[in-house]
């Protein structure tokens, strides 16, 4: 009788064990941002979170913690994208529903703002100087000077 016992507890601590061994259908991920314009980014989110800010051309590695994405991408998968840009000392929040590019691995997940209130959505495990990275980084337009 007691080994019955014994075997129903190590039956029982197995399936347990197998249950907390299932993948989550959801990964943890940091927020990045990168500003491909040439103004300053006070602070920017997706889905409510992030919050970090963002000098103008800059590229920053994602340390914002955090929000979670799906394992697995699927078409149509869409995240609110709010920002705030000022103009001068006024605050100039602006929102927009981004649809995210498809990703094969969970990873980080990047904003990449563009001229014209353009917003683009990664997920991907390169940082976005990373020659891979889906976005090339930004760069600063040569400014123009006159001949002397």
């Amino acid at each position: 009788m007691k080994w019955m016992l014994v075997f129903a507890c190590a039956l029982l601590l197995n399936a347990c064990a197998v249950l907390a061994k299932k993948e989550s259908p959801t990964a943890t991920a940091q927020v990045g941002i990168v500003n491909h314009t040439g103004k300053y980014i006070y602070s920017a989110t997706v889905d409510g979170s992030g919050g970090g800010n963002m000098p103008a051309w800059g590229a920053g590695i994602a340390n914002i913690c955090c929000t979670s994405i799906p394992r697995v991408w699927s078409p149509g998968m869409k995240v609110l994208v709010r920002w705030d840009m000022p103009e001068g000392r006024t605050h100039v929040v602006k929102e927009k529903v981004v649809e995210i590019e498809k990703y094969d691995e969970p990873g980080s997940i990047y904003m990449h703002f563009f001229p014209d209130d353009g917003v683009r959505v990664v997920v991907t495990s390169l940082d976005p100087i990373h020659p891979d990275h889906p976005i090339p980084r930004p760069v600063k337009p040569a400014t123009a000077t006159a001949p002397k």
